[in-house]
């Protein structure tokens, strides 16, 4: 029974949790408030993108900016890659900086003030993805009028910092004339970014990084029927180890069974066989079903220690037995070679896939080790636990 004097209030303010625009991080995001729930708090989520959606971990207000951030995503949408960050701000502002500044941010400012009130004792609130440049000022207000500590949660590093959104291809750099000194605590899912972020003057830097949900990530007993799969979309910044792990090895194993979930591969496939897009709810069937499940990640993770996705805990929680190209940093949430395997060229791809699909056992062990890590130390709760102490102690 959850002690009444441990419960906090929270308010997020998040990117948005409509699953329906395909935004990466929000099936993490639904993890993460759920967990904030089951571990005691009451937590209230407002979104910047769309619509509220209602669950039973949360209750909502809705979104006073819905049109308009619909419309942004939109735009954004239509636009392709930018050439450089300053430039892409000169070009944005004149479409939204107007719109931004005399019809989003107010709205924004009033409807959080509108939420304190309404709400009287809330304990902090969490900002989760939102575009730092959209909202300058409002912390530093509301922790001045409210007294409410203000926590920052990114979980798009590093590819967001201005030296990496252009080659990732993000359509907009959200730390431009942004001020990550407002918040109390900023989280990230990147380590190897805390010192870029220190500089920019954010306060109490702290990886957070993603994490798999134990229940909703469970295995199930199907039979095997794929030997190696991946899962993604795209193959811009992770072109060279696709190639060594899935196009040369699915031709030089002629009987080995490759299927490649997702899409917008701009490369040679090989043999691979490509199913396209797998629902959320289909995903941990597709998971399950191989014998090999493959971690590849793009470089700019991958060269930035300790850079997380969700995709390694998500397998791990399944209990697949994962093989990963390599991965600065990735020691940091599994032993590899116990609870995950790296290759670190394509005929080390290749002898690996060929040693493990001839030794069921050995998969197994690999598999179940790794899910009982997820259990110890990656699941959302741990991570709710995280943002729970260090809200604590900004207090």
């Amino acid at each position: 029974m959850v002690s009444q004097k441990n419960t906090m209030k929270i308010l997020v303010f998040a990117s948005t949790i409509d699953l329906k625009y395909k935004l990466g991080c929000t099936p993490s995001w639904w993890q993460l408030l759920k967990a904030l729930h089951e571990i005691g708090n009451e937590v209230i989520v407002v979104p910047y993108l769309g619509g509220a959606v209602e669950s039973l971990w949360w209750r909502t207000y809705e979104n006073s900016c819905k049109l308009e951030s619909v419309l942004y995503n939109n735009f954004l949408k239509s636009q392709r890659k930018v050439a450089e960050p300053s430039k892409t701000n000169g070009f944005l502002s004149p479409i939204t900086k107007n719109l931004i500044n005399l019809d989003i941010k107010p709205k924004i400012k009033k409807q959080l003030h509108d939420i304190i009130n309404n709400e009287k004792d809330l304990d902090f609130i969490l900002f989760m993805n939102i575009p730092l440049n959209h909202i300058t000022g409002i912390p530093t207000e509301i922790k001045q009028e409210f007294g409410i500590p203000c926590l920052y949660y990114d979980g798009d590093m590093p590819t967001i910092l201005p030296k990496y959104a252009v080659s990732r291809g993000f359509k907009f750099d959200y730390y431009i004339d942004s001020d990550p000194s407002e918040y109390d605590a900023f989280f990230v899912n990147s380590k190897g970014v805390i010192e870029d972020l220190k500089e920019a003057g954010a306060k109490n830097v702290t990886p957070l990084y993603y994490a798999a949900d134990a229940d909703l990530f469970a295995p199930v007993d199907v039979k095997q029927t794929i030997d190696v799969s991946f899962y993604g979309h795209g193959s811009e910044l992770r072109e060279e180890w696709m190639t060594n792990m899935i196009a040369n090895p699915s031709k030089r194993l002629p009987d080995a069974n490759f299927s490649v979930g997702g899409g917008n591969f701009g490369i040679d496939m090989g043999n691979a066989k490509l199913i396209g897009p797998v629902s959320y709810s289909a995903f941990r069937e597709f998971c399950c079903k191989s014998k090999i499940n493959l971690n590849i990640t793009r470089w700019s993770h991958t060269n930035v220690y300790a850079s997380a996705t969700a995709r390694p805990f998500e397998l791990a929680a399944y209990g697949a037995c994962i093989v990963s190209q390599p991965y600065k940093g990735i020691e940091e949430w599994f032993e590899i070679g116990k609870e995950i395997i790296v290759v670190n060229s394509e005929d080390e791809a290749v002898e690996t896939y060929e040693w493990l699909l001839s030794s069921e056992e050995e998969r197994l062990k690999i598999g179940e080790r790794a899910r009982q890590r997820i259990l110890k130390e990656h699941t959302y709760r741990h991570r709710a636990e995280t943002i729970i102490h260090l809200s604590k102690l900004v207090r």
